[in-house]
């Protein structure tokens, strides 16, 4: 009998999980589905781009999947019961189908955060999904001259929106506006870089700025003034989605799925999570912080988990730690800030045109680690054991 494996979402860390669990497990072992509810890759990490008119490249996922015994099914997770191993999906005709899983990898990932600032869900955009890059690209373009756009938020999401936007928009009167000072977390070299960049954009910045309420046309601060904003651009934080939460998985009060060191629940050991719905830690015992750079390794790691412990194989010791952090300051600038294994600034920092191919290399990588599940991974599957029962586990240390 196959083991049964399901997959839910297809962002970056879902896609990669099933690809690479397609590559590592013989087909006629185990059963793989991937549920996702749009028919594409969604390369979330260029929404700026495509809310400025950029458009993107189409990754059908009939094609990338295809040939390599993943099961596409096209419908919205409406439910998870960790107790029966079941998931209940609804699919584009609004049909109710109950899938049964053994091993499930939970990858439904976030959505924006409006933080319960009043006003924000009416009138405020957000770039966190496709449909809402859209709605913003739509009204972007719908502003004449010397309107004003305010991008709210000093984190990386934020300074690629805000850059995207001024550079593609010069007409604009573009302004952001960040709870700290301007790239407090970056080093000194980065910190200059970035506020260049900003100058030469004409980008107006409020530090220490608190938005505490959106309108249609301004925000209210906390010290009670207020900022003119024909279009609110939130970006403060991202939202994971609540289905986990309505489950007896143990999470944290953010409703994040807690897993160990190789992404399986610490209360469901057929369950794993990867991406923005995990809480995992790295050095230091550290949250990681929700990012593609996080999620793609908790993919690599989860499936390898898995096939190992499908096949008998020894677990995989790999650490979760960061490196860089690649940010895009529209289509010519770029910054990318090293950082140590806990994501604290180094003084290192490449920038300019350099660092903008740098993370351009990195988002083409990312996508193409997607897009070809199989040849990503060059090596061969293994057979599962006839039995579910393992024998003591051993690690061992895995490029």
């Amino acid at each position: 009998m196959q083991h049964r494996i399901v997959v839910l979402g297809a962002g970056y860390s879902g896609a990669i999980a099933a690809g690479r669990l397609a590559r590592r497990l013989r087909r006629e072992d185990v059963a793989l589905t991937l549920v996702n509810a749009e028919p594409d890759f969604v390369e979330r990490v260029r929404m700026h781009q495509l809310a400025t008119g950029q458009d993107l490249k189409a990754r059908p996922f009939t094609e990338m999947f295809a040939g390599t015994g993943v099961e596409l099914r096209l419908a919205r997770v409406t439910a998870v019961d960790v107790d029966r191993r079941t998931v209940t999906v609804v699919g584009a005709g609004e049909e109710t189908e109950v899938l049964e899983y053994d091993t499930l990898v939970y990858a439904l990932g976030s959505a924006w955060n409006d933080q319960g600032v009043p006003g924000t869900a009416e009138h405020a955009h957000q770039i966190a999904s496709r449909p809402g890059a859209l709605r913003l690209r739509e009204r972007l373009a719908g502003l004449t001259a010397g309107e004003p756009v305010l991008v709210v938020g000093g984190g990386l999401t934020g300074l690629e929106a805000v850059t995207e936007i001024a550079e593609a928009r010069p007409d604009l009167a573009v302004a952001l506006a960040a709870r700290g000072a301007l790239g407090d977390w970056l080093s000194p070299k980065g910190r200059r870089h970035l506020r260049k960049v900003l100058d030469g954009l004409g980008v107006t910045v409020h530090e220490h700025t608190a938005v505490t309420a959106v309108a249609a046309d301004r925000v209210t601060t906390a010290d009670g003034g207020t900022i003119p904003a024909a279009v609110t651009v939130w970006t403060t934080g991202f939202a994971v989605h609540p289905i986990a939460r309505a489950t007896a998985l143990e999470v944290t009060g953010s409703g994040r799925i807690v897993v160990d060191g190789t992404m399986r629940s610490v209360s469901h050991p057929d369950v794993y999570a990867v991406g923005d719905a995990a809480m995992a830690t790295g050095p230091g015992d550290k949250p990681l912080r929700m990012s593609c750079a996080t999620g793609a390794p908790m993919a690599w790691l989860a499936a390898d988990t898995i096939a190992a412990r499908l096949t008998g194989g020894k677990l995989p010791k790999v650490p979760l730690r960061y490196f860089n952090q690649c940010i895009s300051l529209g289509r010519g600038q770029g910054l990318i800030q090293y950082v140590t294994a806990d994501d604290r600034a180094v003084r290192a920092a490449l920038t300019g045109r350099t660092a903008a191919l740098y993370k351009e290399l990195v988002c083409k990588g990312a996508a193409w680690a997607v897009a070809n599940p199989t040849l990503a991974l060059p090596t061969r599957p293994r057979r599962t054991l006839p039995k579910p029962a393992q024998p003591a586990e051993k690690t061992t240390t895995q490029a």
